[in-house]
Order: C-alpha cells, then sequence, then structure tokens
C-alpha cells in the first residue's frame, strides 16, 4: 500500500485541554518549521510514508472558506521527498463555535472534507489516503465523557461516539467524491481488559468490553452497528489500530494519583500478544489492517520496536494483510494537559524542550532496532508482489477479439 511497511507519525493533536487551554501539537514539537529537513531525514532512514493532521481548526474559516497555508509546506515537502501520506482531518480539535451535537456538525465536517480532498489529490500522484476522524472512541471517552478535551462534557461517550461514526461517514463520502479511489485508514485505539485474580465476577463485564465496546466505532463505519447511520464494509476500508504498551489492564484496578489506571506488567500471562490482538481485529472485519500507532518510552524504545517487528513479521507469514507499522509519535512531544512535560517516545528528541525546532538528538537503541528489523520490509514487498502477480495471472486475457480465461 505503501513504499515502505514502516512509517513515521508526526503527532498532530490541537484542541482545548482540560484546563481549557490551547493545544497544537505540530507547532509544539517544531514540526510545522522542520518539515522538509524531517522528511529528509525519513527518506535516508529508508522510511518513505507518514501520518499527518491538516488541523481542522486553522484551515476551515467557515461560511465555505478555507484556507491551506498551513498544509502547503506539508504538501510540498513530501512531493520533494516522494513521502507518501496518509492525511489526518480531525484530530480531536475542531471550529471554533461548531456544536457537535448538532445537525451541523456532519454538514460541515462533510464540506471540509471535500474541499481537502480536492486541494489534497489536485497535488498528489497515486493514491491518496485520509483519516477522516482519528481515534472515535477515545476522543468519546475524552471529550463526551471525562470532560478532558473540548466540548468538556461528561456522561455523553455514547452520544458522541455516534456523532463522530454520523461525521466520519459523510466525510468519506464527501471525499470520495472530490477524490476518487481515495483509501479510508479508520483509526481506533485497540485497548483489552483482564479480570482480576481475586474478582471473577468480574468475567462478563471484560467479555463485553473486550468483544463489543471496543469495537464500537468501527462496527458503526462498517454498518454493523447502527446502519441507519450509512455505514459500509466500503466506509471502514483499511482498519487502523493504534496501539502502546498501556492498552491492557486489569478491569476494576487501582488507579494512580493521576487517575490511570496503570497497565499489566509485561509479563503477566493475562497479556494477549499484539499479533492476536492485531489477528483478531481482522478476523472480525477482514480486508486490510495496518499498526497506525505504536512506541514505548524511553530505553524501551528499541525493545518495543523489535518486539512489534517480529509480531508483524508472524503476521505477515501467516497470510495476515498486514499493510504497515507506523512509528508514532517519532518526535518527542510534550503532555496535551501540562505543556512543560516532555515525553521521550519518539526516534528523535529536542536537545532543548524550549526549541523543539533546534537541535535534537537520536534515540540510538530505537535507530538501531529499526535498521535491524528493515527484513520485515523487503517480505512484505514480496508478499504483495506475489498478490499483484496472482490477480495479473488471473485476469481475462484477450485474444483475437474475444475473452479466454487466463
Amino acid at each position: 500500500m505503501f513504499r515502505s511497511f514502516f512509517l513515521a507519525g508526526f503527532e498532530g493533536s490541537t484542541g482545548y485541554n482540560r484546563h481549557g487551554r490551547w493545544f497544537d501539537q505540530v507547532v509544539a514539537t517544531g514540526h510545522d518549521r522542520t518539515v522538509d529537513e524531517d522528511y529528509r531525514q525519513l527518506a535516508r532512514l529508508d522510511i518513505h510514508a507518514v501520518r499527518e493532521t491538516i488541523r481542522w481548526p486553522l484551515v476551515d474559516l467557515g461560511r465555505g472558506r478555507y484556507d491551506f497555508s498551513t498544509v502547503e509546506p506539508f504538501v510540498e515537502a513530501s512531493r520533494r521527498h516522494h513521502v507518501e501520506v496518509v492525511w489526518d482531518l480531525f484530530h480531536y480539535g475542531y471550529p471554533k463555535g461548531l456544536d457537535l451535537w448538532s445537525e451541523d456538525f456532519p454538514r460541515r465536517f462533510a464540506d471540509y472534507c471535500y474541499a481537502v480532498g480536492r486541494y489534497i489529490a489536485g497535488r498528489t500522484e497515486g493514491t491518496c489516503a485520509f483519516t477522516p476522524v482519528n481515534e472515535p472512541s477515545f476522543m468519546s471517552y475524552a471529550a463526551g465523557e471525562k470532560g478532558l478535551f473540548a466540548p468538556h462534557v461528561t456522561g455523553r461517550g455514547w452520544d458522541l461516539k455516534v456523532a463522530l461514526s454520523r461525521a466520519a461517514i459523510a466525510g468519506i463520502n464527501a471525499l470520495w467524491v472530490a477524490c476518487p479511489g481515495a483509501r479510508m485508514v479508520n483509526v481506533d485505539p485497540l485497548c483489552r481488559v483482564s479480570v482480576p485474580i481475586d474478582r471473577p465476577e468480574l468475567a462478563e463485564e471484560a467479555r463485553d468490553f473486550n468483544d463489543r465496546l471496543v469495537f464500537q466505532s468501527w462496527d458503526m463505519l462498517c454498518g454493523r452497528l447502527l446502519p441507519e447511520l450509512g455505514g459500509s464494509r466500503r466506509h471502514l476500508d483499511v482498519v487502523g489500530i493504534n496501539y502502546y504498551w498501556t492498552n491492557q489492564w486489569e478491569l476494576g484496578g487501582t488507579p494512580r494519583a493521576d487517575g490511570v489506571i496503570p497497565p499489566l506488567a509485561d509479563e503477566d500471562p493475562r497479556r494477549w500478544p499484539l499479533g492476536s490482538l492485531v489477528r483478531s481485529v481482522w478476523e472480525r472485519y477482514g480486508g486490510e489492517v495496518m499498526i497506525t500507532e505504536t512506541s514505548h518510552i524511553g530505553d524501551s524504545r528499541g525493545r518495543w520496536l523489535r518486539e512489534v517487528a517480529q509480531e508483524a513479521e508472524e503476521l505477515l507469514q501467516d497470510g495476515v494483510p498486514l499493510r504497515g507499522v507506523c512509528l508514532y509519535p517519532i518526535l518527542g512531544m510534550p503532555e496535551w494537559h501540562d505543556p512543560e512535560i516532555w515525553t521521550p517516545m519518539g526516534l528523535w528528541d529536542p536537545v532543548c524542550h524550549r526549541d523543539p525546532d533546534g537541535a535534537r538528538l537520536i534515540c540510538e537503541p530505537m535507530l538501531a532496532a529499526l535498521q535491524s528489523v528493515r527484513h520485515v520490509d523487503e517480505l512484505h514487498r514480496r508478499i504483495v508482489s506475489r498478490s499483484r502477480m496472482g490477480r495479473s495471472s488471473n485476469r481475462p486475457k484477450r485474444v483475437a477479439g474475444t475473452v479466454a480465461a487466463g
């Protein structure tokens, strides 16, 4: 699907955090000023595909007016360095004054998606790829259940999940009109809870979470759930799986001081391997899948990358159509709710957090890990090549004005 199996993801969240303060991670990481050099460095590392964010609040000026000046440098850099892009269109932030509970939300989002589709299609060679709504499950939890992001609502997570899914379907339809043949990479976290050893009565609740709740957004997009929204398997297209080491925890576990339940320990036998989780998604929906976000922090970055690559290699060998692994974020970044706290979880970290577009340090263990797993790129290329050759050999051949089976 892309020129490299390993992709780089640039954190692009925007919005208002739990303190009501505006944040823009593209600016905070300096990527808006270093995009050309960032892509140059990726190309040198043989990474030729990225996830980027088109910041809806900056582009949509209202009343059908759009300003793509903040997008143009990324488009030009991608063309200059031959980097393919999956464009996120709604990464938490949305235009000021828009009511996500209103009927205007899906209409305005569809209009915006159409404008973006026209803009990107006119400047892209080959197939365009989009993520219409990034992580609808997480946003519905954070912004509609716990009030951590705008619109800062509590107790309405389900309502927001439905609203986001309705908007995503409308946006996908608009993108197909503006950009025929575009691929959709629908991204959501894949989480799993385990039953506490001393609380077997929670088994049914855990099963419901693992088998139903985490799939609701994807189920809406593909039309399994609330088919009146207009979803279909074609709308779901590529299933993008966001997975971090924190994505498995004990149901009913004791939260830390920050309110977060700690993840299961690496050696906990209840922890599912990443490969098993990805396979469960593929078996549920079929079609192509991607690991669209994954990373670890600090000294664990190299080890994590090797483990993910090993799982990916096994999935490919087993015939699972895994179309890429996105190392996300590729740059260290500040926390959404406390910009003074930086998390070292990328391939590069700034030497000085107050000068993010200045000198950077590369994480040598992660770099070494990346170089050691490049054989997975080649494995994926061989598999895709064989698949294309098989499809070509099965096509009808035209012989003397007739069609003969190949």
